[in-house]
C-alpha cells in the first residue's frame, strides 16, 4: 500500500459522519460495478451514483429521515431497500440483486435519462455499453479501433492513446471483444488519476465471471465478392477476413465465491495491399498479398474471500505475424517486411473494503513481448520520392520487452468529500533492441530523370553493434478530493505528479480541476468547466535511439551526394563521421494545459443536450533539430566528427481550440443513440519527437495548422427503429480535410533530407479532402431456446456495411513539386466492405 494510502487509512478509522453507503452483488456474491443507486426521500430530489468497480456506494451529507435506496443493473431486478438515518450513519448495505426472470422487467441504464452534478458525470462522454455494441457495425470485432474515431489527436501525446482497462493504466487490451461490457472516452476529463486529459483516453471496462454458465460464440466472415473495388486498385483484391471469438464463463466449484471466465480470439485475414507507383518502366499498379495471423487467449478466476474481499487472477497470451507489412501505395513488393508478436501478461487484482468509507484497489500487471522483423528480400533500398521504393526492406529487427505495470489506490468517503490517492506505473520495463537493419544501405533520388542518371541525394548505411539493453520507468501519484459542496454544486480538487527517467526534469507537478453546478431547483440544467495540466513522456523509442546512435555503438553513416551504384563508404583508413541522437541538455517533460466550460440540459425524460469549449496550450513540446546542419556557401557541416547530430529538445508548442454541441438520448421517435458536432482549429510548430524540420536553423516556418487539424467533425451512433424487423446500429462520420506540405522534393541545404520547402512556404499550407463514411448494421435473433428471453440460449445473425454509400475518401496527396503525382491523391480510405455475422449465446 502506498504511503497516501496508509495515512488516509489511519485518518479514517478515527473519523465518523453520516452518510448511507453499501455494495452491490450478484446472486453468487461478486460485485456489480457500474449498477445506478438513487437514493430518495419523500418531498427532495433523487440523488443518484454509479456503483464503482467494486460495486461500492456512497451518498454523503444525508440528513437524518427515512430512505428508499433502490439499485439497478442490467438484466438484473430491481431491489429496494429502506433506510432509516440518525444522529449516526446506518450500517452499510449489503444489496444482492436477483437475475431478471423477464426483459422487460429490466430497466436500461441510458445515462442520457438526466444531468447530474457529480464532477465525473460530463454528457460529452462517449459511452459505447454492450447492448450498443452488439448493435452497432464494428469492422473485424475491434471495438477499440471503432471508438478511436472519438479520440482528440491533440490529446493524446507522445506514447498515442492511453489505454485503461477495469481501471489499470496498460498497453493491451488483453481480452477478447465478447468480454468488454463497456467503453468510455472523455469520462471526468480532469480526473488527477490519468496522465492524459479524457480525449485521449479509452476506458474499457469487462465482464465479471458469472454467477451461472453462460457463453457467446462468435463468427465473423468478409469476402471479397461482396466488396466494392478500392479507387486506386486495378482490379478488386481478393480479400477474405474470418474470425473466430467468444467466451465462457460461470462458478467455479462449490459456494459461489469463485468463478471463471475464458476467452479466445483467431483471426485469419487474408488482405491484400494495393500497389499505385510510378517506375521508369510505367505505373506499377497491383494487389500484393499480405495475409495475418492472430490468435488470442485469456483466463480468468474471480475469487471472493469473506465479504470485503476479492481477488482476481488473468492469464494472457497473443500472437500475432503478418507478411508483406509497409507494402502498398509507393512501396513495391520486393521492400515489403514479416513481422512476428509474441506476447504473454500475467494479471492480478486486488480490491479491499476496509471499511463502510475505505476501498483498497491493487492492480498488478506483469508480461513479456517477442517482436523480430524482417526483409522479405535481400539487397540495398532504394527510394525515389513520391514515386516508389524498390529493393529490399533493410530491415532486421528483433525487439524485447519484460515488464511490470501497477495501480494502487486507496478511496475513503468522509462526510462531502470522496479523497482518492494513489500510484501509477505506466510502464517499468527492461527492453531490448537488436537492429541488424540497413547493413547494405539505402539510396534517395529526388526524381525518376535522377534515377535513370544515377544521381542520388542521399546515402545512408548502418554498422557496428545494434544491440541495448535498458530499463523504461515512468511513474505517476496522484491526489483527488470530490466535493459536494451542496446538493446542487460539486467540486473536484486534484494534484498529480509524473516522473520517468532520462528526463532530468522533476518539477511535474499537475494540478486538476473541476467543477458541476445545477441552478434553479429543477437542476434540468448543469453548468460545467475545469481546467487542468497534463504532463507528457519521451516514450521508449527516442531513448533507444540515443543510445543506439551514441556514434560508438551502432553506427549511422549519412552521405550526400553519393556516387551511384558504389557509395564509397571510406575514405582512406578513416570511416565517415558517424550521426548520433543526443537528448538536450536542458531536456523537459512537456505540459499540456487545458480548460472547458460548458452547460448541459435535459429537454426530455430520455433526451439531453450539451454544449462545451476547450482550449488547450501546449508548452515544451518534443521536436528534433539537426545540430550539425551544413552552413552556406560550401555546405559543410560545423563539427567534422560527426554527421546529423540529432537533438530531441522540449521546445514546441501548440494551441487549439474547439466548440462541441452533442444530442444524446431518444432523440426521435425512431433514433436513439447521439449526435456530436465540434469546430475547431490546431496549430504547432513540430510534427513529432522524431520528426525534423525543413530547416533546423530557421524555424520560422513551422508555425501552422497542426497535422491532425480538422476544422469541423460530425459523428451520428445509435440505433434506428422503423419495425419489428427493422433496427439498424448506425455509425457517421464526416470530417474536414486535414492540411499537407509543398515540398520542392530536393536537398538543396544538402542537410540529408529532402523536405525543403520554396521561398516563403511554410509547414503545412496545402489543404486535403475531406471524409465521410456511413456504416450500418442490421442484426436479428433467428432462434431462442427454452427459457426466460434474456437468458434463453439464442442464434443471432448480422450484416454490416462499412461505406455503404461506398464514397471515394481520397487520401496521400501529394504535396512534392519533383513528385509525377504532385496534387494528385496516391491512395484512398478502403471502398464499401460487407461483413456477415453469427453469434450464438447461452
Amino acid at each position: 500500500m502506498s504511503f497516501f494510502s496508509s495515512a488516509l487509512a489511519l485518518l479514517a478509522l478515527a473519523t465518523a459522519d453520516a452518510a448511507v453507503s453499501g455494495q452491490v452483488l450478484d446472486p453468487s456474491g461478486a460485485v456489480l460495478p457500474g449498477a445506478r443507486v438513487t437514493l430518495r426521500a419523500p418531498g427532495a430530489p433523487d440523488r443518484i451514483v454509479l456503483a464503482d468497480r467494486g460495486g461500492m456506494f456512497t451518498f454523503d451529507a444525508v440528513p437524518p429521515g427515512s430512505y428508499e435506496v433502490v439499485v439497478e443493473a442490467e438484466s438484473f431486478q430491481r431491489a429496494t431497500v429502506t433506510v432509516r438515518v440518525g444522529a449516526r450513519a446506518p450500517r452499510p448495505l449489503r444489496v444482492v440483486l436477483k437475475l431478471a426472470e423477464r426483459r422487460d422487467e429490466v430497466t436500461a441504464l441510458d445515462r442520457a435519462e438526466e444531468v447530474r452534478t457529480s464532477t465525473a458525470d460530463n454528457l460529452d462522454v462517449v459511452l459505447l455499453d454492450r447492448a450498443l455494441l452488439d448493435d452497432l457495425p464494428v469492422l473485424g470485432n475491434d471495438i477499440i479501433g471503432s471508438a478511436a474515431r472519438f479520440l482528440d489527436p491533440g490529446a493524446l501525446g507522445t506514447g498515442g492513446v492511453t489505454l485503461v482497462v477495469d481501471g489499470m493504466l496498460t498497453s493491451e487490451k488483453g481480452v477478447s471483444a465478447s468480454v468488454i461490457q463497456e467503453v468510455r472516452i472523455n469520462q471526468n476529463p480532469y480526473s488527477a488519476e490519468f496522465p492524459r486529459p479524457g480525449r485521449g483516453r479509452i476506458e474499457v471496462f469487462t465482464k465479471p465471471g458469472g454467477a451461472e454458465y453462460h457463453g457467446t460464440l462468435n463468427f465473423i466472415l468478409r469476402d471479397y465478392h461482396l466488396d466494392a473495388r478500392n479507387a486506386f486498385a486495378a482490379v478488386r483484391p481478393e480479400e477474405q477476413r474470418r474470425i473466430f471469438e467468444g467466451h465462457f464463463t460461470g462458478p467455479l466449484g462449490t459456494g459461489g465465491k469463485t468463478s471463471f471466465l475464458i476467452s479466445a480470439n483467431r483471426e485469419e485475414l487474408d488482405l491484400e495491399s494495393v500497389v499505385f507507383a510510378r517506375t521508369l518502366q510505367g505505373l506499377a499498379q497491383e494487389n500484393v498479398p499480405a495475409p495475418e495471423r492472430t490468435t488470442e487467449l485469456s483466463a480468468r478466476v474471480n475469487r471472493q474471500v469473506g465479504k470485503k474481499n476479492l481477488f482476481s487472477f488473468r492469464y494472457e497470451l497473443a500472437r500475432e505475424s503478418a507478411d508483406g507489412l509497409s507494402i502498398g501505395g509507393f512501396v513495391l513488393p520486393e521492400a515489403g517486411t514479416r513481422m512476428e508478436d509474441n506476447q504473454h501478461h500475467l494479471y492480478y487484482s486486488h480490491r479491499s473494503v476496509i471499511s463502510p468509507r475505505l476501498i483498497h484497489e491493487l492492480f498488478v500487471r506483469a508480461g513479456s513481448h517477442h517482436n523480430p522483423t524482417r526483409s522479405i528480400a535481400p539487397g540495398r533500398k532504394i527510394v525515389v520520392l513520391d514515386a516508389f521504393t524498390g529493393g529490399g526492406a533493410q530491415a532486421n529487427r528483433l525487439s524485447t520487452e519484460n515488464h511490470v505495470q501497477l495501480n494502487d489506490s486507496l478511496a475513503w468517503s468522509h462526510g462531502k468529500h470522496l479523497i482518492k490517492t494513489g500510484v501509477n506505473l505506466p510502464d517499468w520495463s527492461r527492453r531490448g533492441s537488436n537492429d541488424r537493419g540497413n547493413r547494405d544501405g539505402t539510396y534517395s533520388f529526388s526524381t525518376l530523370d535522377d534515377y535513370a542518371r544515377g544521381a542520388a541525394y542521399l546515402f545512408v548505411v548502418q554498422q557496428g553493434e545494434g544491440r541495448v539493453v535498458f530499463w523504461q520507468k515512468d511513474l505517476g501519484v496522484f491526489l483527488q478530493d470530490d466535493i459536494r459542496l451542496r446538493p446542487n454544486f460539486s467540486l473536484a480538487l486534484g494534484l498529480r505528479y509524473d516522473w520517468q527517467n532520462f528526463v532530468a526534469d522533476r518539477n511535474n507537478l499537475a494540478p486538476r480541476l473541476g467543477f458541476a453546478f445545477a441552478p434553479g431547483k429543477g437542476r434540468k440544467t448543469v453548468l460545467r468547466g475545469g481546467a487542468g495540466w497534463f504532463f507528457d513522456r519521451t516514450g521508449p523509442g527516442p531513448v533507444a535511439d540515443t543510445l543506439r546512435y551514441d556514434g560508438l555503438r551502432l553506427r549511422q553513416l549519412v552521405i550526400t551526394d553519393p556516387s551511384y551504384p558504389d557509395p564509397r563508404i571510406w575514405d582512406g583508413a578513416d570511416a565517415r563521421p558517424p550521426s548520433v541522437v543526443r537528448f538536450a541538455p536542458d531536456l523537459r517533460s512537456p505540459y499540456q494545459m487545458q480548460w472547458s466550460l460548458g452547460a448541459e440540459r435535459r429537454l426530455r425524460k430520455s433526451t439531453t443536450a450539451s454544449v462545451t469549449y476547450t482550449e488547450s496550450h501546449g508548452t515544451k513540446l518534443f521536436r528534433s533539430r539537426d545540430l550539425n546542419s551544413p552552413l552556406p556557401p560550401d555546405y559543410r557541416r560545423p563539427d567534422s566528427v560527426f554527421g546529423i547530430v540529432r537533438q530531441i529538445e522540449s521546445s514546441a508548442h501548440s494551441r487549439s481550440r474547439s466548440l462541441e454541441l452533442t444530442l444524446r438520448g431518444d432523440i426521435t421517435r425512431y433514433w436513439s443513440g447521439s449526435l456530436q458536432y465540434s469546430t475547431g482549429r490546431a496549430y504547432n510548430n513540430t510534427a513529432g519527437v522524431s520528426a525534423l524540420p525543413a530547416d533546423s536553423r530557421d524555424l520560422s516556418g513551422e508555425w501552422s495548422r497542426a497535422d491532425f487539424d480538422e476544422r469541423q467533425r460530425f459523428h451520428a451512433l445509435g440505433t434506428f427503429r422503423a419495425a419489428k424487423l427493422f433496427r439498424l446500429g448506425i455509425a457517421l462520420q464526416i470530417s474536414s480535410g486535414r492540411p499537407y506540405t509543398l515540398t520542392s522534393g530536393r536537398d538543396d541545404n544538402h542537410d540529408g533530407t529532402a523536405s525543403d520547402r520554396p521561398p516563403g512556404v511554410t509547414r503545412n499550407t496545402l489543404q486535403g479532402p475531406g471524409y465521410a463514411a456511413l456504416d450500418l448494421r442490421w442484426s436479428r435473433d433467428v432462434w431462442h431456446g427454452a427459457g426466460p428471453k434474456d437468458r434463453a440460449p439464442s442464434v443471432t445473425v448480422g450484416i454490416d456495411l462499412f461505406n455503404a454509400l461506398n464514397r471515394v475518401n481520397y487520401g496521400g496527396y501529394v504535396g512534392n513539386l519533383s513528385s509525377p503525382f504532385f496534387g494528385l491523391p496516391v491512395s484512398a480510405r478502403p471502398a464499401r466492405r460487407v461483413q456477415v455475422s453469427l453469434r450464438g449465446s447461452f
